[in-house]
């Protein structure tokens, strides 16, 4: 005759038995993981403007209107586009090229008080997301795709500070700027970025946060809109029912996120169509 299991034996099998069910029925509310922590080289919040941030003085020739090309990014699907300002200010005839050598016209609504327009055509491309602007960090990092010397190409900056832009010449203004350090760029492209300007400031999400606009090749800078300028200068042009898709950027994949923009068309060139 076999010999019987010990009482305690039977009551923690029950037990045990008891207790799976109970976790196998029981609701699931677990928040998701939390985001990683900001890099290490992230530092405080960037503050409001001010009368004491540093300036820096670019000289535009007062000459007539040169065609030139630059770069613009898809903030409506429906044909709303940004780019910079000087990109097509003056220029008759802007364009979007949609590649194959083709290209579509479209109307120029320039922004008052910022380096800023907003391009609209027929139908466009699927949407860059924007960012709010309102959490912005010393050190942190951004991604600007586009066609800088008219053809494919991207850098990556780190943010140093707020800036006054002092344009003096042509469309003479002081206008507020953040200041990017340029710590990566497309390899093979040497020199000068122009072309790159109008582009799109890209946070980790792969989310717009400002237009690229100028260059400081001796101090290694990267000039963008400042979040008090970008803001109002789109404001009511991406809907809120906008259809958006993000895609993180990192340091590692920033050169394939950039060529997969352009080949959707998100970030396109733009050129000045002969009259």
């Amino acid at each position: 005759m076999a010999s019987r299991p010990p009482d305690w034996l039977i009551y923690s099998a029950v037990l045990g038995a008891l207790l799976f069910a109970s976790l196998a029925h029981r609701e699931n509310a677990d928040a998701p993981p939390a985001p990683p922590p900001p890099d290490e080289v992230e530092g405080a919040l960037l503050g409001p403007v001010t009368p004491f941030d540093p300036a820096v003085t670019v000289h535009a020739p007062d000459i007539p209107f040169q065609p030139s090309s630059g770069t613009a990014f898809s903030i409506a699907q429906e044909g709303a586009w940004v780019t910079a300002r000087h990109v097509v200010e003056g220029c008759r005839r802007p364009a979007i090229m949609v590649g194959g050598g083709r290209a579509v016209a479209a109307d120029v609504r320039l922004a008052p008080r910022a380096d800023v327009a907003v391009l609209l055509t027929q139908g466009g491309a699927p949407a860059i997301p924007i960012a709010d602007t309102r959490v912005l960090r010393a050190g942190q990092r951004a991604f600007h795709p586009g066609f800088p010397q008219a053809r494919a190409g991207e850098i990556t900056s780190r943010l140093l500070g707020r800036e006054t832009l002092k344009v003096r010449g042509r469309g003479q203004r002081d206008e507020p700027v953040l200041a990017w350090a340029e710590v990566g760029r497309t390899d093979g492209l040497g020199g000068t970025l122009a072309g790159l300007s109008g582009a799109p400031v890209l946070d980790r999400q792969g989310r717009a946060i400002g237009v690229t606009i100028a260059e400081s090749p001796r101090r290694g800078r990267i000039y963008t809109t400042a979040p008090d300028t970008f803001g109002p200068a789109i404001r009511g042009v991406q809907k809120a029912d906008e259809p958006l898709t993000g895609r993180i950027v990192t340091v590692g994949n920033y050169g394939l996120v950039a060529d997969e923009l352009r080949r959707e068309l998100r970030v396109a060139q733009v050129v000045c169509l002969s009259a």
